[in-house]
């Protein structure tokens, strides 16, 4: 009986027939399975299609294909309609809905402890939920992601005058993009190929972005030695439904789906895999630094005007409610 009721909810919210074929619910990431975004997008499709046995398809669309291929477009999409579901950057959403911009506060939550912390505490997610509840989009559960590190050529990023002036590419993540300029870095975003060239004429000083994607890249093959964790930028994975999809299945439905949500991210071991992509870098060549609680104070107190600006736009009681989780670890 269930089965039946999903099936029927399925096909009306589709406008599918039986004889047309299963219904299909649109899933993105803006990255492939090779990392754990894109990992936690295809396993959360892959338990819904397990559960649903071929009544409908949940299919997975990585790259942010169905977003102009722009992960910051995404939640926009989804809210849209132009996509069913979506596991995404809570950093790269916050570009639509400033909210997302609290799990990545400059040095809010620098540990992997301090992250998961963050990511799981209640009080931030009830209030993320309301937030993206009237923008017409449920989500349905949070996760770690990991940081973000800093590639350079010469010495790590200990203190702000190793930025001073420096050409950093990074994603074009406005938060991200105010931090690296409030500590007198200029951001500039490309393809890799056109980065490529550049670090080779030294036009460019350094990169910006998680240690898997670093190490994808070979950052040490562009002579970038150095890769600090610095623990500016922390993330979350956030796993949402359209509130219209979500709005039709019932309450053990959408149990399901919350449940099949936390298992995918499990299975996508995204701290893991990003401490994991530290050691392999460190494998071609690169010396990878950590700066002391001190260096990382003085950099926290010199974005205080980004700080200021983002409190006031996600809402200084969510981000309270964020510090408060992560002191208490």
């Amino acid at each position: 009986m269930k089965r039946r009721s999903f099936v029927l909810s399925a096909l009306a919210l589709a406008g599918t027939s039986p004889a047309q074929g299963i219904p299909e619910f649109r899933l993105s990431t803006a990255i492939g399975p090779a990392f754990a975004l894109g990992k936690a997008g295809e396993r959360w499709s892959a338990l819904l299609n397990e559960q649903a046995a071929g009544v409908h398809e949940v299919r997975h669309y990585p790259g942010a294909a169905l977003a102009a291929r722009d992960a910051l477009r995404e939640f926009g999409a989804l809210r849209d309609g132009a996509v069913d579901m979506a596991v995404g950057s809570a950093l790269a959403w916050s570009a639509q809905l400033p909210v997302f911009g609290v799990y990545g506060l400059p040095w809010i939550a620098p540990e992997p402890r301090e992250q998961e912390a963050l990511a799981s505490a209640p009080a931030v997610r009830e209030r993320i939920e309301d937030a993206a509840a009237s923008a017409g989009v449920v989500v349905v559960s949070t996760a770690a992601l990991g940081e973000r590190a800093i590639a350079t050529f010469d010495g790590g990023v200990t203190a702000q005058a190793a930025l001073a002036g420096r050409a950093i590419r990074t994603v074009p993540i406005p938060l991200i993009l105010q931090t690296l300029a409030a500590l007198g870095a200029r951001p500039a975003s490309m393809p890799l190929a056109d980065a490529q060239a550049q670090f080779a004429a030294r036009k460019l000083d350094g990169q910006e972005g998680p240690a898997s994607t670093l190490a994808a890249a070979r950052v040490a093959a562009s002579g970038l030695k150095f890769v600090t964790r610095w623990g500016a930028f922390a993330d979350a994975m956030v796993f949402a439904v359209r509130q219209s999809l979500w709005s039709r299945w019932s309450p053990a439905q959408q149990a399901a789906v919350r449940a099949a949500a936390a298992d995918a991210a499990r299975e996508a071991g995204a701290l893991a895999r990003e401490d994991a992509a530290f050691g392999e870098l460190v494998k071609q060549g690169v010396d990878v630094v950590r700066p002391t609680p001190a260096q990382r104070a003085a950099l926290r107190a010199a974005v205080d005007r980004v700080w200021a600006n983002w409190t006031a736009s996600i809402g200084a009681e969510l981000v309270a409610a964020a510090q408060a989780a992560v002191q208490k670890t």
